[in-house]
């Protein structure tokens, strides 16, 4: 039996994918903090074995819209969970990942627009998505694919109290945490890697085009892309 993992796993949108990849015959860990398990911790991550798929979900808020009510612990703890949460599972995972390994991030429509009411949260999520768009070229190299999905407001206890207070009187539709669990088994499924996939109420996951940007020139002539550097 193939094996699986997912961090965040205990409810939310994390239990949607451990749900959803038991429906496949996958074998999947849940790691979460409940469990014992701190996506933070590095020493934590070395005693991760190899797993065919690897869905890194774990996340937290970030605290207020205002920068100046911020406290430093509360910004260190969004950006440990849902950066270092990341990072050091692709760290692990591209050691003993085997190849043709896939792996899925769950980022946020936060991570590819602003947020104003929750800045940090949206500066963690923009780093989950530069950070795979980046890491995608180095992963292929070991035949492992890596791939972000975007949800919306989310039906998840995330989303609370005055936020879902707001959303429900305007007629907002959240997505399930199932379309989410779906949406990263079509990103799963896919053979992209590096991509982003944005996933909304009432359509299918979308897999997002990021504009180009514009290149360098010189005497009016566009020069193209900058060489590797390493």
């Amino acid at each position: 039996m193939s094996r699986a993992l997912v961090t965040g796993g205990a409810s939310g949108i994390g239990a949607a994918l451990v749900s959803r990849l038991r429906s496949e015959g996958f074998d999947v860990d849940s790691l979460d903090l409940v469990t014992g398990f701190d996506v933070s911790d590095p020493d934590h991550w070395d005693a991760v074995g190899p797993v065919e798929v690897a869905c890194l979900n774990a996340g937290v808020l970030g605290g207020p819209a205002d920068p100046a009510a911020l406290t430093v612990d509360g910004y260190r703890r969004a950006m440990a969970v849902n950066v270092d949460g990341v990072v050091l599972g692709v760290r692990r995972l591209a050691t003993v990942m085997p190849s043709r390994g896939r792996i899925v991030c769950t980022a946020s429509l936060a991570g590819l627009t602003a947020v104003p009411d929750d800045p940090v949260y949206a500066a963690t999520k923009h780093a989950v998505v530069g950070f795979v768009r980046s890491v995608a070229a180095s992963l292929s190299e070991r035949g492992i694919s890596v791939n972000a999905v975007c949800p919306g407001f989310a039906d998840t206890p995330m989303v609370a109290g005055s936020a879902r207070e707001r959303l429900t009187a305007a007629g907002f539709p959240l997505i399930s945490a199932a379309d989410v669990a779906e949406a990263a088994w079509v990103a799963l499924q896919s053979g992209e890697t590096g991509h982003a996939w944005v996933v909304q109420p009432g359509r299918p996951p979308l897999d997002f085009r990021f504009p180009t940007l514009p290149g360098p020139r010189r005497a009016h002539e566009s020069v193209g892309p900058p060489p590797s550097l390493s």
